[in-house]
């Protein structure tokens, strides 16, 4: 495990690294990012109030990983779980355990949270971050549909 990462949450001086990260993070799934979507992720991970948290990896400072997570009820359990929403390691920080030592960290604020899963989906075709996934959890059969109202 490289001792030069860090995982912290984003603060105030890490917007700019962050936000490079997020870029990265949209360009990477095709989606369009704008000063208004970043801007309102940003406030979001700032507000201790709102669910949406954050972990940045920070190698030597410098931002070279991000999470975006969250608290998800889970119905069929009567409880509480995580949901990683976003995960994404900047590509020159690959294979250095970045990923996996941000899934190392929200699966621990699960184990404080008492949050039984953390669950989170991913592309098919993302066969890097999927062959972490793969050694740290277990894949579902569950196929993932999308409405839009």
């Amino acid at each position: 495990m490289d001792q030069r990462i860090e995982i912290v949450a984003p603060g105030e001086a890490d917007k700019a690294g962050w936000r490079r990260l997020y870029d990265g993070y949209a360009t990477f799934y095709r989606r369009e990012m704008t000063d208004t979507i970043a801007g309102a992720v940003w406030t979001w991970l700032q507000d201790p109030a709102h669910e949406l948290e954050g972990a940045l990896a920070l190698q030597d400072g410098v931002p070279v990983g991000l999470a975006h997570y969250r608290r998800m009820p889970s119905p069929l359990r009567g409880a509480d779980i995580g949901f990683l929403d976003d995960l994404f390691v900047d590509p020159s920080a690959r294979g250095g355990k970045v990923g996996e030592l941000l899934i190392d960290h929200v699966a621990k604020v699960a184990r404080e949270r008492g949050w039984g899963a953390v669950r989170w989906i991913t592309a098919d075709d993302n066969y890097r971050a999927r062959s972490l996934y793969d050694r740290l959890a277990k894949k579902t059969s569950w196929n993932l549909y999308e409405l839009t109202p």
